[in-house]
């Protein structure tokens, strides 16, 4: 049977699933960041975003987003009174219906999620808003965010782990992720698990980063939050990677949804994609041996 924990510490956490039946001999941590209130593991740094932007002044703030950062903000700035818009593409992910109901105003563009990006800094430009995109203006104060995930594993681990999976799109998690293991001296191996062919992580590992064709992505109801021809984060993520001795790792949508159907076994719930890191795991153990404890991060649902 699955144990369950949580990091008592911490402000706001989220549950921590240790499962010894998912790969024979190897103890593998399922961290469900699904369990926020908009479902994403994005909600601390949108969280931590809006607090430095209430600190400085700011009345409101705007992202682009394919749906999952959009909930994230939505949920940060109605707890805290502070209006938002969230810019997506259309026909993708619910069409802001999440972030309408949360009180956010909504604008949907033509193209991907690159483009809802263009068209959020042009908003925020004109009303005199902060820009909440990742790499905006509050690029750390989001890193910092993003990386209370690993400070919760260590306050319910202890000792690190062999490797920690995150799945990747503009591969924001695993910088922060890098920051924060190497600011608390936790040795982690890094691996990236992204959608084939349609992100420049996955793409350009182990060489240097490369952009993808803009037309060159495929974009599912399945591999949507992985999707991306410009990763706003890729190159610094590549180097965390390397640089933590782990890997990047493909998973298509078959396999996601394998993924995420053997989880609901154990009680979590992601979208697909959302279920990405395990998909590269299991992917791994396949080709070759797995040694040491592996922390799944679970990143929407």
């Amino acid at each position: 049977m699955p144990q369950t924990s949580t990091a008592p510490t911490e402000p706001y956490t989220t549950p921590t699933i240790t499962v010894d039946d998912l790969l024979p001999g190897v103890r593998v941590f399922l961290k469900d960041e699904t369990r926020y209130a908009s479902g994403s593991h994005k909600e601390p740094a949108a969280r931590a975003l809006v607090a430095r932007a209430i600190a400085d002044g700011h009345e409101r703030v705007v992202v682009g987003s394919c749906g999952s950062y959009g909930r994230a903000m939505a949920t940060a700035c109605a707890a805290a009174g502070l209006r938002c818009t969230v810019v997506l593409p259309a026909g993708w992910s619910d069409g802001g219906a999440f972030a309408g109901a949360a009180g956010s105003d909504v604008h949907l563009v033509r193209g991907g999620y690159e483009d809802a990006v263009d068209e959020s800094r042009r908003l925020a430009h004109a009303d005199g808003a902060v820009d909440g995109n990742v790499d905006g203006p509050y690029k750390d104060v989001v890193l910092e965010g993003h990386g209370h995930v690993v400070r919760a594993l260590r306050s319910a681990l202890g000792g690190a782990p062999a490797a920690l999976w995150i799945p990747v799109g503009n591969g924001t998690t695993v910088v922060a992720a890098h920051r924060q293991a190497r600011a608390l001296g936790w040795p982690v191996s890094l691996h990236g698990v992204g959608s084939p062919g349609n992100n420049p992580i996955v793409t350009s590992w182990p060489g240097p980063y490369r952009m993808l064709p803009s037309h060159g992505v495929v974009t599912t109801e399945h591999n949507e939050p992985l999707v991306n021809w410009h990763s706003l984060h890729g190159p610094d993520a590549l180097a965390a990677v390397a640089e933590s001795r782990g890997a990047v790792h493909a998973a298509a949508d078959d396999e996601l949804l394998a993924a995420r159907a053997l989880l609901a076994r154990y009680g979590a719930h992601p979208t697909p994609a959302g279920s990405a890191a395990l998909a590269g795991l299991l992917a791994h153990a396949r080709t070759g041996p797995v040694t040491g404890s592996q922390v799944v991060l679970l990143s929407g649902r």
